[in-house]
């Protein structure tokens, strides 16, 4: 998997201060986009062990809240193994910490991936130009969804963080 940036006390890609890993690699090629050149799965870096330890260093920081994943798609299919590893590794060494996803596929075309057992929030949908909303919380457009993932999986019902 190649990824583009990772970002440190990021305030704006979930609740609190986030560390972002942007991910190359996406199919949706939403109109108007914010992150186009992420879309080329062979652009930027080679996500690899020091990628690895700079996430892991962030994320030991009492500070830092979580993780947040975008891009591109984390959920692209080449991505899903990678990403799945990762979350794997944040919960299991920093169990206090949210990760939240961001991807253009909806949640129910992806519930049953097996990384859904990791994601605390998944803001799911393309970005719709039509319904473009500056004022929503985390997201672009109104189709989009913040969606408490395992509070949806407990009562198998979508159950939104925020509207």
């Amino acid at each position: 998997m190649n990824y583009h940036n990772i970002t440190h006390d990021d305030m704006n890609n979930g609740d609190g201060l986030r560390v972002v890993l942007w991910v190359s690699g996406c199919d949706h090629h939403c109109p108007e986009c914010q992150n186009p050149v992420t879309w080329n799965p062979d652009d930027g870096l080679i996500f690899d062990e020091k990628a690895a330890y700079e996430l892991i260093c962030w994320l030991e920081k009492d500070y830092i809240s979580g993780l947040t994943l975008s891009g591109g798609d984390p959920l692209f299919e080449d991505n899903r193994d990678t990403i799945l590893l990762i979350c794997k590794l944040v919960k299991e060494f920093f169990p206090n910490k949210t990760i939240w996803l961001y991807t253009g596929y909806v949640y129910e075309d992806v519930k049953d991936l097996e990384i859904m057992e990791y994601i605390d929030i998944l803001v799911d949908g393309p970005y719709v130009k039509k319904f473009r909303d500056t004022k929503l919380k985390w997201r672009g457009s109104s189709n989009q969804r913040v969606i408490d993932i395992q509070k949806t999986r407990e009562l198998g019902q979508i159950v939104l963080w925020c509207d």
